[in-house]
């Protein structure tokens, strides 16, 4: 204390060898300061305000540890995303594919991988450009890319191909060999005419001339019934050869009909033994030179034969009682 009555202390707050200055003369603690988006009050952690600061503040930590170019990757992601899709919508995706593949193999063959012979066997109805078009095989394939089993399999969708094998001969060879179904009947159903083969697999929806003196069977279920029947009648050439048509009737049973018209009705079961019978009554009577319109053999124990029309009245004619000539003159 010095003579005015002052007292003088340390700068580090405390005298020397004195007690600590009083508590009321410590610093005050800082009040914490209020964000300035954070409204004040007891309920300022509530709230839909609270909880879009909440939001902005986990986007502004995660911005803070975005990796570099990260905004970059994102729109490109995006608009490669958006391509994408508007090629999916459009209903561009096989242009954008075949194009791709285009590249690929113009790469392939530019490194000597283009195909420069396609050697094919086992193709007799189908022509050697449809066989290439079916396998997919172009001038621009090159046969690095080629999938031999994918044109294996689209040979084999054809319906005239019952198999097909496909090899690749590095660098630039190809061999195709198909086995081909043959033609066996014309099917008609529901008033159009099918080329069948014998499995009953439709082959063509129209009728070439190459194919007109095939056998010919209509009705439901006849392209797959007509190997057996047909089997059973080529055991009769001459019964057969006058065979206009085979019709399968509520798919049970077959009716004959001959190109002179005559109807022929066939049992439902035991088809062989009915065709032995009228091949016999053919050779001994000669039934298909006759003025009849049906013979009909469903019953095992009897032939019934329909005469025509005129034939029918002739016979009436025939069986009538004569009449005795009067005697003399008229009365």
């Amino acid at each position: 204390m010095d003579g005015g009555g002052r007292v003088f202390g340390p700068l580090t707050g405390r005298k020397p060898g004195g007690s600590p200055r009083p508590r009321a003369a410590r610093a005050a603690p800082k009040r914490r300061r209020l964000s300035a988006h954070r409204p004040a009050g007891r309920f300022a952690s509530f709230g839909p305000i609270a909880t879009l600061q909440r939001q902005i503040d986990r986007i502004v930590r995660v911005a803070e540890h975005w990796p570099r170019y990260g905004g970059v990757a994102a729109t490109a992601a995006i608009l490669l995303s958006s391509i994408g899709f508007g090629i999916v919508r459009g209903g561009h995706t096989p242009v954008v594919v075949g194009a791709l593949a285009d590249m690929r193999d113009m790469a392939a063959n530019a490194v000597g991988f283009r195909i420069a012979g396609v050697a094919l066997t086992g193709h007799r109805h189908l022509s050697r450009d449809e066989v290439l078009a079916i396998a997919g095989i172009t001038g621009r394939s090159s046969l690095l890319f080629l999938d031999a089993a994918d044109a294996r399999a689209r040979l084999r969708a054809n319906p005239w191909v019952g198999d097909a094998t496909v090899q690749k001969l590095y660098p630039d060879r190809l061999a195709i060999d198909i086995v081909e179904r043959n033609a066996f009947a014309l099917w008609q159903k529901d008033g159009q005419v099918h080329v069948i083969a014998a499995d009953g697999t439709v082959l063509e929806a129209y009728v070439s001339r190459g194919v007109m003196a095939l056998p010919f069977v209509v009705g439901t279920g006849a392209d797959t019934r007509a190997r057996e029947f047909l089997g059973h009648l080529d055991r009769h050439p001459a019964l057969r050869d006058q065979v206009a048509a085979a019709v399968l009737v509520g798919e049970r049973r077959w009716n004959l009909k001959l190109k002179n018209g005559i109807d022929i009705r066939l049992p439902e079961t035991d088809v062989p033994r009915a065709l032995d019978q009228l091949a016999t009554l053919e050779q001994e009577k000669k039934l298909f030179s006759r003025d009849i319109v049906m013979i009909d053999l469903r019953l095992p124990d009897r032939v019934t034969v329909q005469l025509s029309d005129g034939a029918a009245q002739a016979r009436e004619d025939a069986l009538k009682p004569k009449r005795p000539k009067p005697k003399g003159g008229a009365a």
